[in-house]
């Protein structure tokens, strides 16, 4: 005792503090109940394959019998046991890891709602689903099933789990059952059973009978208490009850246990916290020649530690930087630290943004690749391999005959006089000047069917082009009917075709076309081409000439009439008409004719300058040489597929399963391909035989089959596919390719068919039958439907092919062309460099995943280096970070976990700001990440992850922001503090939030025109329920979102107009088949989901969609936002100012994103008591939308940017009051105002209070010029016209401003007014009266009386608190106050005793006898 009292003293004597310091903690909870750790584990195995999902299944019924003394930690760790056995080390960490993240969680729920969706029978803690009946009783399935072929197969999600032992023709069962339980495992070996009989297709869904009344701490997420500016003082004086402060541990001293052990001392033990926490976190303000190196000594400070704490101080200086800084002045660089890391600067990429970790498919690539025994650097060269898919485009050949060329830049007497040097092409010259040189540099050709109605205005902008003299080479291809038993007299496009050869032949080619063009100028607008056209242009002509001669069935005139229609379809160029420039197909969107002339011609300034550069690099000599050349390059291809350039999804699950080649082995073939079709059918062996018709051509491809029967095989129906298996088992690669080519002929199978021996066809001996079992694989894996047709690629699927879709030689050709500019030639190089040839054609199967290429930096003193443990396959991890900014908050704490779950090779190099103005962070961070579940010292489960905020100052105000996942919507529960406004003098704040949706995101777009449907809404909802929740489509970008939380949904067009006018056309990203009605999504996890949508237009465009008049309640809406607590306190007494003052019915709309759940809790009671409807809405920012990160500016971006999709579309008008306004009218008269067509009506600022002149910004500078003499407009109060607003598209214009002005810094610093009053041209605001808003800072006193709104504007000069100004200004505002507060009272009364409080008079009469006080 006496020693800790001679401690205490030796403190006291230097404290010279005089407050405490305390603590803000924060935690993330789902709505949904905690979910067993062993269905967690489950589902991650099953990512692993649904072979060791199944084989978790069976064991764990091991788990519960097990010898262990019953605790959490021993139950966890039998788990985990029977789950690693066929995990590697590294998988073992990544479950441990998931199961800290909860990750699978996620996936749990979905099964639980999708079992909750189904109406599970009551009292059952199982039960069995046969194609829509249900039953609890294994007794019953028999009847069930029985009846089972007459009712519709249920639809099966990607993420169901079907038994393997499966036949695809019995009926489904699906069992809703808990893992773990003994009647699961009772009710599961019967099904098995059955299903490995052939009689049912299992299927286990989770369902948890009983569920746990806690609920699932998150983690993954990261804590801001930013300082908050003291300005303007935003705090509220009401008290907040104080709470225990859970948190008593300073610099290793438990205080709370010291008070505990010695109650009298508390007074001493209280000064010496108070010392120990203000010793350490100084918060003076730097100055400024201070601040400027404080990101280089901040480095040098990280640097300077031993390697394995330098992330642990990073995370430390980085995190708590506004306490450190001070400390961190005093810190010397040195020059060689700072040369370094100046010369990385001009190498190194300048910003890092570490968002997505891909470790669990990099970790089966690198785990693949040592076993092949591909390791250390070489094993690292082959994943930095960067075989993104390349940009470039890829053109058609249009060195082909059926090309008839109309002009030639290099021969024709109308082009004599350019110069033909291309020495011409250096020659400076004004921009955008088009230089003409008698060269075929650029080519224009047009593929159009004479008959169709565009036609005309595509030759009507060749004509344009010819007649200007424009250096284009213009050739035409008509295509046309090619039957021989089609004559001109009968078929207009032939006797156009015929009649242009005639001319051809008589004069020439620009006759020809010239002709060409007046028959098209007899068409009148809007009709199609007839024979009657082209007889009279003939025949006033050519009045010598017989037109039965020319046009009739023995014409002479048919060239290129069959050549053209076979070039057409060989390039595969798609529907007519086209136009090739240098053989480059344009967009459909690109062929409107003005469009057209424009994208010529800066393709003709584009290419002009690729020439430039070719003459500046090689020379004029070479240059003729390349330009002849250019179409034999790489990019130059016989036929153009868009299957195949669309650059199909990559799927990494179909390297599991082994498969033979056409290959020889001693040779490296970097491109692989499967070809899957059924080869007992014409199709499929076509298929088959282009496939090695090609391979012939190219020693870069090997070759396999999938046979995908349309029937169930049998001994008659298999005969090819039995004969090439087999051959692919027995025979070399040559004598098998020269066999399958054999059996892909038809003249082969008919020579079967009649009898033939098939040994008759064999090239080698020993030709035994063999198994095929291609059809699992392509039912499970590729998901195609029996019969069908695909490619796989190097892993990625071009299928499936549609009936009687080509894919011939030239395709197999272009995909080879594709794969190995993309990927091909990088590993076929560094395979060889390794010169392990042996291993090569197994090895291109685990190469599925891409990395940049890195260069290599300097890190002699400017990197945190840690190195790997030898002997093991490591990552190779390189992060750049300033250690001063977000980024270094976020990724320090994520490499310390990253460093326990991974052998890594690391650099963190360090990327520097120097002569920094301002403090660079002003912020404390805490990011919420645990490698493993924790426990107590009693083995039991520790408390979920939380942020801990420990020993903060006092002295600052706080603002408490949570950064979460983009697809994460979360909202502050069951606190009672204010977290916009934390000051920590008082009390430990607690925080909770609970994650309330995840966020269903998509893209939506109309196929007739290529533009998002403006004003197109959704639904979201349920097989029960329908429609849950909707939304509309913006015009940026097509973007929607909708809330949502873990299950299967459907998402329909809403009802009404949007189903009127729309139907869902296609689908990506979804969990339906592409051809579903109905499109079902199942958010199974915490990642964003993203879809994409087409839609296509029922209704003819040109017809006027009037809005269907609706009879609507006469219902006043008013939006508005507040945050923290004074705030809030402002918005009940301008709701109550308005209800004191407005007769009609109204109703409040509040953002929700903000709110506290003190505010939350009682705006219902309010609601009721004064008889008005509300509702909270909410919007997640987009994540494409420019992010700001200050709290006040992201609720000012709400006031203006989502007003078109924050409300339905039923809400018609919307008037904003701000919360600290006190309304003096009735409301309606402003919702009434006449907007004279602007889509909203704006208050202007006052001019009145001449004082105040040396403030308004607006009337100098940049304003006063944008303005023009409008004026400019507060945001305090306003009125919108929403249908006005959504029909000129003010929202997405708004938007599409922003994202252009809020890049930079300086841009929009009150984003809320300054936006619209800078769009003021684009986005008319109609002035409202003076009157409507009066503001004692810019109005004078002698207004104040015709005032019908009182808003209380922060005054710049004297820096007013907000609360002493309303008291002083608003003579009622105390009155309100009393009256909110009186309310707030009963409230809290009715709460605590759970029954309404008497209240000795009626509310109503209450509020009368305020209000009289008041008056």
């Amino acid at each position: 005792m006496g020693i800790l009292i001679a401690v205490l003293g030796v403190w006291f004597s230097s404290s010279l503090v005089k407050a405490d310091s305390k603590a803000v903690t924060t935690s993330l909870t789902t709505k949904w109940s905690s979910t067993p750790l062993l269905l967690e584990t489950s589902e991650f195995l099953s990512e692993e394959g649904q072979e060791k999902f199944w084989n978790f299944v069976e064991a764990s019924e091991n788990i519960k019998t097990a010898e262990h003394d019953g605790s959490d930690y021993s139950s966890y760790q039998e788990m985990l046991k029977v789950a690693c056995q066929t995990l590697s080390p590294l998988q073992q960490n990544l479950l441990k890891f998931s199961l800290s993240l909860r990750s699978y969680s996620a996936a749990v729920q979905a099964f639980q709602q999708i079992a909750a969706d189904e109406s599970p029978p009551e009292g059952c803690t199982l039960f069995f689903v046969v194609h829509g009946e249900k039953t609890c009783e294994f007794d019953s399935l028999g009847n069930l099933l029985q009846a089972a072929s007459d009712r519709p197969k249920p639809f099966l999600f990607k993420g169901d789990h079907k038994y393997p032992a499966a036949n695809p023709e019995s009926p489904v069962v699906i069992l809703y059952a808990e893992i773990g339980s003994e009647e699961f495992y009772r009710q599961h070996r019967r099904l098995v059973a059955k299903a490995e009989a052939g009689e049912i297709t299992y299927v286990l869904r989770h369902y948890i009978a009983n569920p746990s009344k806690e609920k699932v701490y998150l983690s993954g997420y990261g804590v801001e208490l930013a300082i908050k500016s003291t300005e303007y003082k935003a705090k509220d004086d009401t008290q907040v009850k104080d709470e225990n402060d859970p948190i008593d541990e300073v610099q290793g001293f438990l205080f709370g246990k010291l008070r505990q052990l010695y109650p009298d001392l508390s007074e001493e033990l209280k000064e010496l916290r108070k010392h120990l926490v203000e010793s350490t976190n100084e918060m003076a303000p730097l100055k400024v020649w201070q601040l400027q190196d404080l990101s280089f000594q901040t480095a040098a400070r990280i640097l300077t530690a031993p390697p394995v704490d330098a992330l642990m101080v990073m995370k430390d200086l980085s995190q708590n930087f506004p306490t450190k800084a001070r400390a961190i002045t005093k810190t010397v660089v040195s020059s060689e630290l700072r040369a370094e890391i100046e010369e990385n600067q001009k190498v190194m990429c300048p910003k890092s943004n570490p968002t997505d970790l891909f470790i669990p498919l990099i970790s089966r690539v690198m785990e693949g690749l040592h076993s092949l025994g591909i390791e250390g650097v070489s094993l690292h060269n082959v994943l930095k391999l960067n075989i993104q898919p390349s940009d470039s485009d890829y053109a058609v050949d249009i060195r082909s005959p059926a090309i008839s060329w109309i002009n030639n830049l290099e021969v024709d007497s109308r082009y004599n006089s350019w110069p033909s040097s291309v020495q011409e092409l250096l020659r400076p010259t004004f921009p955008g000047v088009i230089r003409q040189i008698r060269k075929n540099f650029h080519n224009f050709v047009l593929i159009v069917d004479p008959t169709h109605e565009t036609t005309a205005e595509l030759l009507n902008v060749a004509e344009m082009f010819f007649s200007n003299h424009i250096p284009l080479r213009i050739g035409l291809v008509f295509v046309v009917n090619d039957s021989e038993d089609v004559d001109g007299l009968q078929d207009p496009g032939v006797a156009l075709l015929r009649t242009y050869n005639y001319v051809a032949q008589e004069m020439d080619n620009n006759y020809a076309f010239q002709t060409v063009m007046s028959i098209y100028n007899k068409v009148k607008t809007g009709d199609q081409l007839k024979v009657e056209h082209v007889v009279s242009v003939l025949e006033k002509q050519y009045p010598y000439v017989e037109i039965n001669s020319v046009l009739g069935i023995d014409s002479a005139y048919d060239q290129n009439r069959k050549a053209a229609r076979a070039y057409y379809e060989q390039t595969g160029v798609g529907p007519l008409p086209v136009v090739l420039f240098n053989g480059m197909p344009f967009q459909k969107d690109q062929l409107d004719p003005d469009d057209l002339e424009t994208v010529t011609m800066h393709k003709i300034l584009e290419t002009t300058s690729i020439f430039q550069r070719a003459v500046y690099l090689v020379g004029a000599e070479l240059l003729c040489g390349l330009r002849e050349t250019r179409f034999g390059k790489p990019n130059v291809v016989p036929r153009i597929n868009s299957r195949i350039l669309s650059f199909p999804s990559f799927h990494p699950q179909i390297y599991l399963f082994f498969f033979l080649i056409i290959a020889d082995d001693s040779f490296v073939r970097p491109v692989t391909f499967w070809i899957v079709g059924d080869f007992d059918k014409p199709s499929g062996r076509q298929l088959l035989y282009d496939a090695i018709k090609h391979q012939k051509s190219s020693n870069n491809i090997r070759i396999s089959m999938i046979n995908n029967p349309s029937e169930e095989p049998n001994s008659q129906n298999t005969i090819v596919a039995k004969a090439i298996w087999a051959a692919l088992q027995t025979q070399t690669s040559n004598n098998a390719k020269n066999f399958i080519t054999k059996m892909a002929k038809e003249e082969t199978v008919k020579a079967l068919e009649a009898g033939a021996d098939i040994l008759e066809f064999a090239v080698g001996v020993g030709m035994p039958a063999g198994v095929f079992m291609g059809r699992v694989l392509c039912l499970d894996v590729l998901k195609l439907k029996k019969g069908q047709r695909a490619v796989i690629s190097n892993g990625r699927i071009i299928g499936p092919l549609e009936d009687g879709e080509m894919f011939n030689q030239d395709d197999f050709h272009l995909l080879e062309n594709i794969i190995l500019k993309t990927s091909g030639q990088k590993i076929k190089s560094q395979i060889q460099q390794m010169r392990w040839i042996a291993v090569a054609c197994n090895a291109f199967q685990v190469f599925i995943h891409v990395f940049g290429t890195l260069k290599l930096y300097f890190l002699l003193f400017s990197a945190v280096k840690l190195r790997p443990k030898e002997g093991e396959t490591y990552f190779d991890v390189v992060a750049i970070v300033d250690p001063v900014t977000r980024d270094a908050q976020r990724l320090a704490p994520l490499l310390l976990v990253l460093n326990q779950l991974i052998n890594m090779n690391l650099r963190v190099f360090m990327n520097c700001q120097s002569k920094l103005s301002d403090m660079p962070l002003k912020s404390f961070y805490r990011y919420v990440l645990e490698p493993e579940i924790s426990f107590t010292a009693e083995n039991n489960f520790a408390p979920g992850p939380i942020a801990k905020f420990l020993d903060m100052p006092q002295s600052p105000l706080f603002t408490l922001n949570l950064n979460t996942p983009e697809s994460w919507m979360v909202e502050s529960v069951r606190t009672p503090y204010d977290l916009d406004n934390i000051f920590l003098e008082e009390s430990v704040v607690a925080a909770e939030y609970e994650l309330e949706y995840l966020l269903l995101e998509g893209h939506c777009y109309d196929i007739t025109t290529g533009q998002p449907p403006r004003g197109l809404q959704f639904t979201l909802g349920t097989s029960s329920s329908p429609v849950i929740v909707d939304t509309i489509v913006m015009a940026n970008l097509g973007y929607f979102q909708l809330k949502a939380n873990p299950g299967a949904w459907t998402l329909r067009l809403r009802k009404g107009r949007s189903e009127d006018i729309y139907r869902i056309y296609s689908h990506d990203g979804t969990d339906s088949p592409p051809e579903a009605n109905e499109v079902i999504v199942v958010l199974n996890n915490f990642k964003s989901k993203i879809i994409k949508v087409k839609v296509i237009c029922l209704t003819n465009r040109g017809q006027k969609n009037e809005d269907v008049k609706q009879d609507k309640d006469d219902v006043l809406n008013i939006f508005s936002v507040a945050s923290g607590h004074l705030y809030e306190r402002f918005l009940r007494i301008m709701m109550l100012s308005v209800l004191k003052h407005t007769k009609t019915p109204l109703k409040f709309w509040f953002l929700k994103n903000y709110l506290s759940p003190t505010f939350k809790e009682f705006i219902p009671y309010m609601a009721k008591k004064y008889n008005f409807q509300y509702e909270l809405v909410q919007y997640k920012w987009p994540r494409w939308l420019h992010q700001q990160t200050e709290k006040q500016r992201i609720i000012w971006g709400y006031k203006i940017l989502f007003l078109d999709v924050l409300f339905p579309l039923a809400v018609d008008k919307i008037l904003f009051v701000d919360a600290d306004q006190i309304v003096r009218t009735d409301l309606k008269e402003l919702r009434d105002f006449n907007l004279d067509g602007a889509p909203y009506g704006y208050t202007p600022f006052c001019d009145s209070r001449r004082e105040m002149d040396g403030y308004r910004f607006w009337k100098s500078g940049y304003w006063a010029s944008h303005l023009a003499g409008r004026k400019y407009h507060i945001s305090a109060l306003y009125v919108v016209d929403l249908k006005k607003f959504r029909k000129i598209a003010a929202g997405d214009r708004l938007r599409g401003q922003y994202q252009g002005l809020s890049q930079d810094p300086n841009s929009l610093s009150n984003l809320d007014q300054d936006l619209p009053n800078n769009m003021i041209h684009q986005v008319p605001i109609k002035s409202l009266p003076q009157e409507w808003l009066w503001c004692e800072t810019w109005c004078d006193d002698s207004s104040k009386k015709r005032a019908k709104t009182i808003d209380l504007c922060n005054n710049p000069m004297t820096k007013e608190p907000k609360l002493q100004a309303a008291m002083r200004i608003v003579p009622e505002w105390q009155d309100y106050d009393q009256e909110i507060k009186l309310l707030q009272s009963h409230f809290q009364k009715e709460k605590e005793m759970g029954t309404p409080a008497e209240i000795v008079m009626g509310w109503k009469e209450l509020a009368e006898q305020v209000w009289c006080n008041l008056i």
